[in-house]
C-alpha cells in the first residue's frame, strides 16, 4: 500500500490490491479509489454486544473476546474445523465451540493460542454453546497471529510481539455490502478499511467542489463505512447527499438560465385556430385546462424557448391542452410535432386530431416506422416549409421524417424517452418550444429533481361526466362469484379488460400469463369473443386486436401491460388484474385508467391476489382500493419503494444515484438549489477559480446530455 494515496489512483497501483481482485472489481465498473469507497454499505450490523460466555442466551447474535485453547478438524457426518475457545483471563472457565463448514481455508487462519474477536449467533446442544461458521478476526498483532498459525502448520517460528489490533469485522459497527464482481462483503469490507487506512486525513478527489468543507472527505468516509454510532453513519450521509443533489440540481439551474438567456421564436401571435376548436367542441375546459393553456400561451407568446412540463393525472385532458398549444405554433407560421412512444397511441392522437380539427384546414400528417399518412393529397416531405401538424413515434428521429421550420415540440409520456431522443427531435429546430406531457404523476421531490429547469403546469381535476371507478381487493378464490357479474356487464354491452403479469408461463414464478388467462376466461366465458394483445405481437397485429376491441368485436381483451398505454375505449367498464401485487402502485393506477372514459356512471377494477395484510404488495392494494387520485397514488408508491426503484433511470437522465436519499428530501434539494442559486448569482459565468470544478462540470455534462431531464 503507498504511503499517500489518492481519490484517483487506479486499483492496479495499489500494492496491497491482488491482482485477480482488482481485475475482477474492474468488472464490476470500480477502478479507483474513490469508486470503492462511494459504493456504500447496504446495512449495518450492530457488533458491539460482548458478554462473557456464561451470560449467552439461545439464538443470540454476540461478539465475543475469545482466546483459542484448542483448534483441529473434526468429524460426524461431515468434516469440520472445530476451535474451543474461552476468556484469555480464565483458562479454566466456560468454553464455546466455534464450528466452520465448508469454509477449509479457515485452518490456516486459525491456531491453537491465538486471541480472536468471534461474532454469531449462539446455539446451544447438549448445554455447550456453539457458533457456526462465525465471522472472526485475530486481535493479536499481525506478526503475532501469522507466527501461531505458522506453528499450527508445524513451520518453525520465532518470538512475536503481542499486541491486540483493531476490529474490521466484530466489536464494532460493521457494514455490510452487497457482493459485487465475485467478491464477498469480508473481502471488500477489508479492502474500505485498508484504502480509508492509507488515505491522508485532508485528502479529497482532485477537481472536485467541496459543498461541504467543514466535515472532510476522510473522515465523513470512515463514518459512512465504520461509523462509531448509527448517528454518524446517518450524517455521513447526509453529506455525500448532499453532494450529489448539489451536482445534480447545480446542472439544473446551469441549463435553466442558459435556457431563458438565449433567444427564441415567438409561436403564439394570434388565436383563431384555438378559439374555433374550442367553440365546436360539446363541453368546456376545465379549470385546470385553461389555467394551463394561458400559462403555455404566455410562454410562446416571448422570444424565449418554451420548456414546461404538463402533468395531469388520467383522464384530465392533457391532450386536448397540447392540441390547443399546436394550433397557437401553427397560427404563428409554424410546424408542430408531437412524438408518442407507441405506434398505438401515435395513432390514436393522430385519429382524435383529425375528427377535432374535421371542420378547419389544418393539415395532420402521421409519421411512424410502419405508416406515413396525411389529410393532403402529398404527404409533406421533409423539405415541404408549409406549416402543418405532425404527430408520429420516434420515426421523427429520422432525417427523412423529421419536421421542417418546427414551432413546438410535445413530447408525450416523456419517461418512455431516453434523453438524447428527445435531444435530437428539438435540435431539428431552431430552439422550437418544449411541451414534455406525462400521465403519470410525480411527488413533488422528483418534480424538482428530474424537471428542475421545467416550468410546470398541473391538470389536478378531471373534466365533468368522467365515471367513477370503484376498486376492489379479491383473492382468486372468488372467480365463482365474479364470472356471473362479469356475464351480467357483457349482456348490458360492456366490455372487459383482463391484464396478467406476464405473457406466457414461467417455470421461474407462478405469476399469471396472458396466454395461460386467456384459455382460462375462454373457459370461463365460452362463446364470448375475445382479444389477446401483448409486447411480442407485431405492430399489425396490435393494431388489429386493439381494432376489433375498440369497434367491439371482442368484448373481452386479455392483455399484459402493453394496454397501460393505449386506445381509448369508452365502452370498456371492468378491469380485472391477476396477480396485482406483483405490479408498481402507479402502474396499477395507469391501467386502471384504461377504465371509467366513458359515460357509464360506475365501471370497477377488481385486483385478484392472495397478498396478506401486513405485506407491502397488499398495503399498496389497498392504497389502490382507497383513492383514485394520481398525485397521492405517486406519493404513496415513492414511499413504498423509495426513489432508487421509482426512477427509471435510463429514461429519466438520472443516471447512477449512489446516494439516493436525497431524491426524497425536500429540505436537501432546497439547500442544493439555493446554494446552487448564490453561486450563480455572485458568478453567473463561473470564471472564478474556486468555481472550475462547476465550469468542468456543466461542460462535462453539456457534452454527454444533460444527466437530469
Amino acid at each position: 500500500m503507498p504511503q499517500e494515496l489518492r481519490f484517483s489512483t487506479h486499483l492496479a497501483e495499489v500494492a496491497d490490491v491482488p491482482p485477480a481482485l482488482e481485475r475482477r472489481l474492474q468488472a464490476a465498473g470500480l477502478q479507483t479509489v474513490q469508486d470503492v469507497l462511494l459504493r456504500t454499505p447496504r446495512r449495518y450490523e450492530d457488533r458491539r454486544n460482548c458478554p462473557q460466555i456464561s451470560e449467552l442466551a439461545e439464538g443470540e447474535a454476540a461478539t465475543l473476546q475469545l482466546h483459542v485453547y484448542a483448534a483441529g478438524w473434526k468429524y460426524s457426518h461431515t468434516r469440520y474445523f472445530q476451535a474451543s475457545a474461552g476468556a484469555a483471563e480464565h483458562p479454566e472457565g466456560p468454553r464455546i465451540l466455534l464450528r466452520w463448514f465448508n469454509m477449509p481455508y479457515v485452518a490456516k487462519l486459525l491456531a491453537t493460542g491465538m486471541n480472536i474477536s468471534a461474532y454469531g449467533k449462539v446455539r446451544y446442544y447438549a448445554g455447550i454453546p456453539t457458533m457456526a461458521n462465525p465471522e472472526f478476526e485475530v486481535t493479536d498483532d499481525e506478526e503475532a497471529g501469522q507466527q501461531l498459525a505458522e506453528a499450527a502448520l508445524g513451520n518453525p517460528v520465532s518470538h512475536a510481539s503481542s499486541g491486540p489490533s483493531e476490529t474490521v469485522h466484530t466489536a464494532r459497527i460493521v457494514p455490510i455490502y452487497r457482493a459485487v464482481g465475485g467478491v464477498l462483503p469480508r473481502r471488500y469490507r477489508e479492502l474500505v478499511w485498508q484504502l480509508l487506512s492509507a488515505l491522508p486525513p485532508d485528502a479529497r478527489p482532485e477537481g472536485e467542489y467541496d459543498i461541504a468543507p467543514s466535515y472532510p472527505w476522510v473522515l465523513a468516509l470512515r463514518d459512512l463505512h465504520f461509523p462509531e454510532s448509527e448517528e454518524a453513519a446517518r450524517k455521513a450521509r447526509l453529506r455525500f447527499s448532499l453532494r450529489e443533489c448539489f451536482a445534480r440540481q447545480f446542472c439544473v439551474a446551469w441549463r435553466r438560465r442558459q435556457a431563458r438567456a438565449e433567444g427564441g421564436q415567438v409561436t403564439a401571435t394570434t388565436d383563431a385556430y384555438l378559439h374555433e376548436l374550442l367553440d365546436s367542441l360539446p363541453f368546456s375546459l376545465t379549470a385546470a385546462q385553461q389555467r394551463s393553456v394561458q400559462e403555455i400561451r404566455a410562454d410562446m407568446a416571448v422570444p424565449r424557448p418554451m420548456n414546461r412540463l404538463l402533468q395531469g393525472d388520467v383522464g384530465s385532458g392533457k391532450t386536448l391542452v397540447a392540441l390547443c398549444a399546436m394550433l397557437l405554433a401553427l397560427e404563428s407560421g409554424k410546424t408542430a410535432a408531437l412524438m408518442a412512444p407507441t405506434q398505438i397511441l401515435a395513432e390514436q392522437h393522430y385519429k382524435n386530431f383529425r375528427r377535432l380539427l374535421a371542420h378547419t384546414d389544418v393539415r395532420l400528417s402521421l409519421r411512424t416506422s410502419d405508416r406515413a399518412e396525411s389529410d393532403t393529397e402529398a404527404l409533406p416531405e421533409s423539405c415541404d416549409t408549409e406549416p402543418h401538424l405532425v404527430v408520429g413515434t420516434h420515426a421523427l428521429l429520422y432525417k427523412k421524417n423529421r419536421p421542417v421550420n418546427l414551432g413546438l415540440v410535445v413530447i408525450d409520456e416523456q419517461h418512455k424517452f431516453g434523453v438524447a431522443q428527445r435531444a435530437r427531435l428539438i435540435d431539428a429546430g431552431e430552439r422550437p418550444d418544449v411541451l414534455v406531457m406525462t400521465a403519470t404523476p410525480i411527488p413533488r421531490t422528483l418534480t424538482l429533481t428530474l424537471y428542475g429547469d421545467l416550468d410546470v403546469s398541473v391538470l389536478d381535476e378531471l373534466p365533468a361526466g368522467r365515471g367513477r371507478v370503484l376498486t376492489v381487493l379479491r383473492t382468486p378464490k372468488a372467480l365463482p362469484k365474479i364470472v356471473p357479474f362479469l356475464q351480467k356487464e357483457l349482456e348490458a354491452g360492456r366490455q372487459v379488460y383482463i391484464v396478467a403479469p406476464l405473457v406466457e408461463e414461467s417455470e421461474a414464478t407462478d405469476r399469471a400469463s396472458a396466454i395461460g388467462a386467456l384459455e382460462a376466461w375462454q373457459h370461463r366465458l365460452p362463446g364470448v369473443p375475445m382479444g389477446l394483445l401483448h409486447g411480442r405481437l407485431s405492430a399489425e397485429e396490435k393494431e388489429c386486436v386493439m381494432q376489433n376491441f375498440h369497434a367491439n368485436r371482442s368484448s373481452v381483451l386479455v392483455a399484459t401491460t402493453v394496454v397501460e398505454v393505449g386506445v381509448d375505449v369508452p365502452n370498456a367498464s371492468v378491469m380485472i388484474i391477476h396477480d396485482a401485487d406483483s405490479f408498481g402502485l402507479s402502474q396499477l393506477h395507469q391501467l386502471r385508467g384504461r377504465i371509467g372514459r366513458g359515460q357509464h356512471a360506475k365501471s370497477y377494477c377488481i385486483l385478484l391476489s392472495d397478498a396478506k395484510p401486513g405485506e407491502t404488495g397488499r398495503e399498496k392494494l389497498d392504497i389502490l382500493c382507497r383513492t383514485q387520485n394520481g398525485f397521492e397514488i405517486a406519493e404513496e408508491d415513492f414511499r413504498l419503494r423509495g426513489p432508487g426503484d421509482v426512477l427509471g433511470t435510463a429514461q429519466s437522465g438520472l443516471g447512477a444515484v449512489q446516494f439516493p436519499d436525497w431524491i426524497s428530501d425536500m429540505r436537501l434539494i432546497h439547500r442544493a438549489n439555493r446554494d446552487a442559486e448564490r453561486i450563480l448569482n455572485a458568478d453567473p459565468h463561473l470564471l472564478r477559480p474556486e468555481h472550475a470544478p462547476l465550469l468542468a462540470l456543466v461542460q462535462q455534462q453539456s457534452g454527454e446530455g444533460a444527466i437530469v431531464s
